[in-house]
């Protein structure tokens, strides 16, 4: 597996140690400086681990005076990073741990669909050429809190361990482990968020009502070739989840 980046590992012990109470809500976590002691690391490193938890929520910062446990907020928030394709095994699930939760999913494909010419687009293939399509339930703690709908052209896998996505040796691991695994290396995500309304069958699975808020986000990955290789559609009732973007920013050399 690989290995995180530093500051994504202090990040996930102050999540722990939040979680566990060692400080309450509304108290001032010790100095980034004196985190960056306690845990061997450079002060870049705590700050972006507190900038981390900022953005998930868990913390805030106040001007001049530091940084404190905030109040769990009812509504929760999904981090969509390019840390997520580097954590190993299933994105999904590394954000429900994230979450304190298990994440887990149903699933059903189907294999040799023709392409739609909305699929094909985004794939960059001919209409009706042959894809698997796998629908997916996605879950936190049993309850249903995500579904997509993912389409992989047969061009790429047909042949391979991984032609069905939950089936085979890495099933679970994700698109880009299982696309590695055949000398496909992902370099990119695209990802267009829109809103919508749940539709009936959406509002059943989901446990939500008809008409109500969605975000859905039209995802596709690309190879070091710039080659589509997977799309997806993946529906977020916006009442449960907000959408966060987390972007790497280039420090500027010394």
């Amino acid at each position: 597996m690989p290995r995180e980046a530093p500051y994504l590992e202090v990040a996930d012990d102050l999540r722990r140690r939040v979680r566990a109470g060692e400080w309450a809500v509304g108290e001032r976590l010790p100095s980034r400086a004196q985190l960056a002691e306690e845990y061997g690391v450079g002060r870049n490193v705590t700050q972006r681990a507190m900038e981390r938890l900022i953005i998930e929520g868990i913390l805030e910062g106040r001007a001049g005076s530091g940084t404190y446990v905030r109040a769990p907020r009812e509504r929760l928030r999904m981090i969509r990073s390019r840390h997520r394709e580097h954590r190993g095994g299933s994105p999904f699930r590394a954000d429900m741990k994230e979450q304190g939760r298990r994440g887990t999913w149903e699933s059903h494909s189907q294999a040799r669909v023709p392409a739609p010419e909305r699929v094909a687009e985004r794939l960059a293939v001919d209409p009706g050429d042959p894809c698997v399509v796998t629908r997916y339930e996605f879950l936190a703690d049993g309850q249903s809190v995500q579904l997509s709908e993912s389409w992989e052209p047969m061009a790429i896998t047909d042949g391979t361990p991984i032609v069905l996505p939950e089936m085979g040796p890495l099933a679970g691991m994700g698109v880009v482990e299982r696309m590695r695994s055949i000398g496909v290396v992902i370099e990119t995500a695209v990802e267009v968020p829109r809103p919508g309304r749940a539709t009936q069958d959406e509002a059943n699975l989901l446990g939500i009502s008809v008409g109500e808020l969605l975000t859905r986000i039209e995802r596709t990955y690309h190879d070091s070739d710039g080659r589509p290789v997977e799309t997806a559609d993946i529906t977020v009732p916006d009442v449960r989840w907000e959408i966060a973007y987390e972007f790497p920013i280039e420090r500027p050399a010394p």
